[in-house]
């Protein structure tokens, strides 16, 4: 079976794309959002590794709800291009029918 090649330049500038369309949207939804959400997230890291599953509804919890939550993942890239947060494992998802494949992340710093 033939497979197109993946240009992952094309398929990083559309992920990109489609990354800050989310953002926008949901910075309209609710003003602050992001700044919101990156504060709580760094906050709950302090003490330690996290699952994005569990840092998005204790969001959630505390009042910061987007749109979608597909709004989160431009905070978790934020944050994590900017140096401050790093992906250093994977679990099993609550929420997806726990599938696999949710991202656990730490602060950058703690090494």
């Amino acid at each position: 079976m033939n497979q197109p090649s993946l240009d992952f330049t094309t398929v990083n500038k559309l992920r990109d794309r489609a990354m800050a369309q989310v953002a926008t949207n949901a910075e309209g939804w609710r003003f602050g959002f992001s700044d919101e959400a990156s504060r709580i997230i760094l906050m709950l890291l302090e003490s330690g590794p996290q699952s994005g599953e569990y840092l998005t509804l204790a969001c959630k919890a505390a009042g910061v709800t987007p749109h979608d939550d597909r709004a989160f993942g431009p905070v978790y890239m934020r944050l994590a291009r900017k140096g401050l947060i790093e992906k250093v494992g994977i679990v099993q998802r609550r929420r997806g029918h726990g599938t696999s494949g949710g991202n656990v992340w730490q602060l950058a710093n703690a090494r």
